[in-house]
């Protein structure tokens, strides 16, 4: 296996853990986004989205995370990234798609590079703006988990597709300066998965890419 990635990149983070808590090896090979190697030509023709993550799995190419993810689970079913019965399952992927498809897409790299090249915002007002769609999403997420128990994880004692989402979210959000206090569930879980080795590993300083 193939993945393409670059080490800021949250959802390149959520492929990453996902790989190492099932314990498979992969050849990395980094795109730069801030340097726009995503929109060169010879990616293009690997994925024209020009996105990264990319998983590629002999001559079959796998784009977007969470797809990445639920297909590692099932073609290597332990450990389990999603629970067993049905109502758990989409509660754990309510919280992940809480995460990627409600805060990330709005402040994800593209997203910034248009609000300061097109609508020529400042630094500081693309930082208010990414802090803003955070503490949107964390304020129903916190209540969610809070509501949900009191397992290490986001779901019980074992981490799941949620906790691959909320970690690299967790990340961005201090790299921003979002206020982390009103949000100590969030906070809990989040060091709970980094002192298991699959999360502490995927770190983007850890990466060979790391700038």
């Amino acid at each position: 296996m193939i993945l393409y990635g670059y080490f800021r990149s949250s959802a390149a983070y959520r492929a990453r853990i996902a790989l190492n808590l099932k314990g498979l090896a992969c050849e990395q090979r980094f795109v730069h986004l801030r340097r726009g190697d995503q929109r060169g030509a010879d990616y293009l023709k690997l994925n024209p989205q020009g996105f990264v993550p990319m998983l590629v799995v002999g001559d079959r190419r796998i784009t977007q995370s969470l797809a990445i993810i639920e297909y590692l689970d099932e073609k290597h079913p332990a450990p389990p990234l999603l629970p067993v019965a049905p109502e758990d399952r989409a509660w754990v992927r309510s919280i992940a798609l809480a995460i990627a498809c409600d805060i990330h897409p709005l402040d994800n790299t593209r997203v910034l590079k248009y609000l300061a090249k097109d609508l020529q915002l400042d630094e500081p007002r693309r930082d208010e703006w990414y802090r803003h769609w955070v503490v949107e999403g964390f304020d129903a997420i916190e209540a969610q988990l809070s509501e949900h128990g009191s397992g290490r994880f986001c779901h019980g004692d074992a981490p799941t597709l949620a906790d691959i989402c909320l970690v690299p979210q967790v990340a961005n959000a201090i790299r921003f300066h979002v206020d982390l206090a009103p949000y100590p569930r969030i906070r809990a879980i989040n060091d709970a998965c980094l002192a298991l080795e699959p999360f502490a590993a995927a770190r983007p300083e850890r990466q060979p890419d790391f700038e």
